[in-house]
């Protein structure tokens, strides 16, 4: 008896018929899966790289110690060079130029153990602009480490370096040493700088603090890249309220390695001694009514344009509150040496999506709060707008697009952090998100 050859199951007899799939589960499984791909790449990634650059750590080194031991002359190096190349034809990497960066790569590192350990997972330009633009071992090492800890690409390394951020990190005027315990106050130090650069923004001699909040607030992405990991932003002109009269926060972040609040004060003008009698105050109602039980003390950080030492110790000495001052920097153009680093025209439309999505975010934040004003609504701490419209859900109506903004909102909350999001995604969460802003707004006008 002939038997027909089966035909390949259809679509849903593979997943089940339907009912038998449940998608989340399904979706979760397939992120998964996708999680671990990307993860296994990444260290094959890692593997190729770090086994390059140890390959030129060693011809470095082999050249260096011919050199010393036969007296050759650096014209051997362009020699190498092509015999190598007719050796290798299709390896890249052994011109005479980077040979020469080999040498001083094995020169600048003696070390293999540590080479292996730390700077061998650096991409090979990363290596070539320390050696290039950083000339002692103590600050090379620091920003290899730096630049490993928070993945920096090669043009944000470049930019930290001309910042000269190794010099600034952890230099801010505070009395962290007398308010917070000690293994929180050294941790907490090196997050501040000074100055800080914010280069990014292009205002005049007659700016107004809020203008520089804005600004600081529409380029939010650079803002965290300065202010250093760790930084998640809350929000801007962050209301309380004390006393029965309301005040607010030009900026409120949440550190997520020292567990504790942030607060920073823009000022406009040198520093003077009630900028820290106000923050003073500031610090206690955020602790008073937005930290939990498990977070650590709240932390204020004044931004100054200037600010004289002495007066600076006189005004945080008694403090009993952990806060910073430091300056900033601004300029009207970036630097000749940046201009490789500013972004073309397409990658400007690119970036131009996510600043939106930021701003809109932060809009309808406000609008969420202020419904939630209106109808009675309090919140012990700060509260993600999705338990927010919760709340409000169940003590009256929320808008009817509501649904579709809880799925913009994973968007907007990535874009928030600084993380890259897909243009096309973000312009569909930009139009997601102005329809139900245009829909909070009616209904706080309605209230």
């Amino acid at each position: 008896m002939s038997s027909r050859p089966r035909k390949p199951p259809r679509r849903s007899d593979a997943l089940g018929s339907a009912g038998e799939v449940d998608a989340q589960s399904y979706t979760a499984f397939v992120g998964d899966l996708k999680q671990k791909i990307a993860a296994a790449r990444h260290r094959a990634s890692l593997s190729i790289n770090r086994e390059l650059v140890t390959l030129y750590w060693t011809i470095g080194r082999d050249i260096l110690e011919r050199q010393e031991r036969e007296g050759w002359g650096a014209r051997v190096v362009d020699r190498l060079a092509g015999d190598l190349r007719l050796a290798f034809p299709e390896m890249t990497g052994l011109s005479p130029r980077n040979l020469k960066y080999m040498r001083s790569f094995a020169e600048a590192w003696p070390n293999g153990e540590f080479v292996q350990q730390v700077v061998a997972l650096l991409p090979w330009g990363h290596n070539v602009r320390l050696l290039d633009a950083v000339k002692t071992q103590e600050e090379r090492t620091w920003y290899a480490r730096q630049a490993i800890e928070h993945g920096w690409s090669r043009n944000v390394l470049v930019h930290q370096i001309e910042s000269k951020l190794f010099a600034r990190q952890g230099s801010a005027l505070t009395n962290f040493s007398r308010t917070l315990p000690a293994e929180q106050s050294e941790l907490a130090q090196q997050i501040l700088k000074d100055p800080y650069t914010f280069e990014f923004l292009s205002l005049g001699p007659d700016m107004l603090e809020r203008d520089l909040e804005r600004g600081l607030v529409e380029h939010l992405r650079s803002l965290i890249l300065e202010l250093g990991k760790g930084f998640a932003f809350v929000g801007s002109q962050y209301h309380l309220e004390v006393g029965g009269q309301d005040y607010y926060l030009d900026l409120l972040f949440y550190h997520l390695r020292l567990r504790c609040f942030v607060v920073i004060e823009l000022k406009i003008e040198d520093f003077k001694p009630e900028f820290a009698g106000k923050m003073n105050f500031y610090l206690s109602a955020v602790d008073e009514q937005l930290r939990h039980p498990d977070d650590k003390p709240t932390i204020g950080i004044i931004l100054c344009k200037g600010r004289n030492e002495v007066i600076v110790e006189y005004a945080l000495r008694d403090s009993s509150k952990p806060m910073g001052v430091a300056q900033y920097q601004l300029s009207a153009a970036l630097p000749p040496q940046l201009e490789d680093a500013l972004p073309t025209a397409a990658e400007f439309a690119r970036e131009f999506p996510l600043m939106s999505v930021v701003k809109l975010r932060i809009e309808i934040e406000r609008a969420v709060r202020d419904l939630a004003d209106k109808r009675g609504v309090a919140f012990d701490r700060p509260t993600g707008i999705m338990k927010m419209l919760r709340d409000l859900h169940r003590n009256g109506s929320v808008p009817s697009s509501t649904e579709q903004m809880l799925d913009a909102l994973h968007t907007m909350n990535e874009a928030t952090h600084g993380m890259d999001v897909d243009p096309e995604t973000a312009e569909r969460a930009v139009e997601i998100g102005t329809i139900f802003l245009g829909e909070l707004q009616k209904l706080n006008t309605d209230e």
